[in-house]
């Protein structure tokens, strides 16, 4: 039977879901299941690859567009400016984007639609409206950027890749948050700055100098309750942690060791036979789940811990620069791309350093970064990481595992 839901109605329940829950995680939206390199029929419970983002719902993200130029995000309570076209010219631009410093002042005097409450929006409230239908163009060469799909939804917010004729590269579409890394610097010496980018579908820590200049950023200013994104974890003394915020149970403890994405998928199945911690509905977190117990006051060079409460038990490592660290920690989200090989990479969250190739080896983007890493293959391969900030590889994660408290 086909149940039909009333727009009323609907609101109305999501309503309730937000009150029962402030910090409610929206769902990724990813609705294509994986292998290790391409789209497949979704797995049977048992099989390979079963568990993964696109088997379960949470969630979905719900929004109205109040047609003055602001947009309700009805799960979250969050009011979004619904394009960074900040000067309304009509197109989004190099010539849009902020330095943080100016972000920040800016939200002092925006006052879209009579609201005068304005405020550059967290990570975890940009992170909100992170949609995982989205496909990386990293590497794409081409100009024609009409057939490419961003990491948000465009039937609501505006978006625009990289001003290529100011001489960005496609990727440029970084936004700015108010999150400042607690770690202090970068690989280049300078304060860095969390950022979302919807069109490569990450955050990465970026330093607030570009060669010597300001470095500039897309801004979409928010409104609304600041407690979103505030995690209330309680250890139950048997191995769980329930963040009442989120509705959502955690291991205490991750895997003790890194292993592959099909391995980390299976780990969660083995932990459900065997009833672990008492329950047997555990899960491969996905992306947004995981990214949502990230603690931004928390680096391994400020707390000597990683970017987690404390009230978690993580495993530490010896980074690429042996360095005493901590894993990053697979989710259950393909981290879809362009190529011919479009599910070959899964998307983590760096709890510890997020380690990449700049004259040697450092943090290049920061503890609570989410990038993604290949999901087979040898990390010997990539002697000096991948990408423009070479990024390290290391195929083998960590699995934290989490399931609904209620």
């Amino acid at each position: 039977m086909i149940r039909i839901i009333s727009m009323t109605a609907l609101l109305l329940s999501t309503a309730a879901a937000v009150a029962q829950t402030p910090f409610p995680v929206v769902d990724t939206a990813q609705n294509i299941c994986y292998d290790n390199s391409e789209a497949i029929t979704c797995p049977a419970e048992g099989a390979a690859f079963y568990g993964q983002d696109a088997q379960y719902r949470g969630t979905p993200a719900n929004y109205t567009d109040n047609g003055d130029g602001t947009v309700t995000d009805n799960v979250t309570g969050l009011m979004w400016a619904k394009t960074p076209d900040l000067n309304g010219d009509g197109e989004i631009l190099a010539n849009d984007k902020l330095s943080y410093d100016a972000a920040l002042a800016g939200a002092e005097n925006f006052d879209l639609a009579g609201y005068n409450d304005w405020r550059l929006p967290t990570i975890k409230e940009m992170y909100s409206l992170m949609d995982f239908r989205g496909v990386d163009p990293s590497g794409y060469e081409g100009e024609d950027v009409s057939g490419l799909v961003p990491f948000i939804d465009r039937s609501y917010f505006d978006f625009a890749y990289g001003d290529t004729d100011a001489g960005e590269r496609i990727i440029d579409s970084q936004m700015a948050s108010s999150n400042l890394y607690v770690s202090g610097t970068n690989a280049t010496n300078d304060a860095t700055l969390f950022g979302v980018n919807f069109a490569d579908g990450r955050i990465k820590g970026y330093g607030l100098k570009l060669r010597g200049r300001d470095k500039t950023f897309f801004v979409m200013y928010v409104r609304g309750d600041a407690g979103y994104g505030v995690n209330d974890f309680a250890d139950h003394g048997d191995g769980t942690v329930i963040d009442a915020s989120t509705g959502l149970m955690w291991s205490k403890t991750d895997s003790g060791i890194a292993m592959s994405w099909q391995d980390a998928l299976a780990f969660a199945q083995t932990a459900n036979t065997d009833a672990y911690l008492g329950h047997d509905d555990w899960r491969l977190p996905n992306i947004k789940e995981l990214q949502g117990i990230v603690d931004y006051t928390r680096s391994p060079d400020t707390t000597d811990s990683p970017a987690i409460d404390p009230v978690f038990d993580s495993t530490e490592i010896t980074n690429e620069a042996d360095q005493l660290d901590y894993g990053a920690v697979w989710s259950s989200t393909t981290h879809s791309n362009w190529t011919k090989r479009p599910g070959n990479a899964g998307a983590y969250v760096n709890f510890g350093r997020a380690m990449g190739y700049m004259n040697g080896w450092t943090d290049v983007h920061g503890a609570g970064a989410q990038r993604s890493d290949p999901k087979t293959g040898d990390p010997a391969d990539y002697p000096e990481g991948h990408g423009p900030q070479g990024d390290a590889i290391r195929i083998d994660n960590f699995v934290r595992l989490v399931r609904d408290a209620g």
